[in-house]
């Protein structure tokens, strides 16, 4: 299969999407979607491996859950964070806190966006579309 990419192709081919989420269902109807849209999804079960993962696969956007068994998403936000200047990769935040201030501490610690779950799949593929490709939305 030939990889198509390009800066002004908003299908997603070519683009690839680190996905962190611990519920096994979620992960794979997450994963199954995006690689239906022709995103190359790299997922993972926790957030141990967070780092190595993004210097390995070089995402192009990061779909962060928040509550992992191995460590709280807001600490793995706030070392991308301090690592900023060698880190900039986008994060949409897709978590079950649905509060305000779960919402505002996530996007003070960097996050582009919060989507509570469940998600809506039309809602996601906008965001990280918006997030791809600023000058196209």
């Amino acid at each position: 299969m030939t990889e198509m990419s390009s800066d002004t192709d908003d299908s997603g081919l070519g683009r690839r999407i680190l996905l962190i989420e611990d519920n096994e269902s979620n992960r794979q109807l997450l994963s199954d979607y995006l690689n239906y849209c022709g995103y190359n999804v790299m997922s993972l079960a926790e957030g141990a491996g967070f780092f190595s993962a993004i210097a390995q696969f070089q995402p192009h956007i990061v779909l962060l859950d928040l509550k992992l068994p191995d460590i709280d998403g807001y600490a793995i936000l706030e070392e991308l964070q301090q690592r900023s200047e060698e880190l900039q990769v986008p994060v949409i935040v897709v978590s079950a806190f649905a509060f305000q201030s779960d919402q505002r501490r996530a996007l003070n610690l960097g996050a582009r966006r919060y989507l509570v779950k469940p998600v809506n799949l039309n809602q996601l593929k906008q965001a990280i579309r918006e997030e791809l490709y600023p000058s196209a939305s």
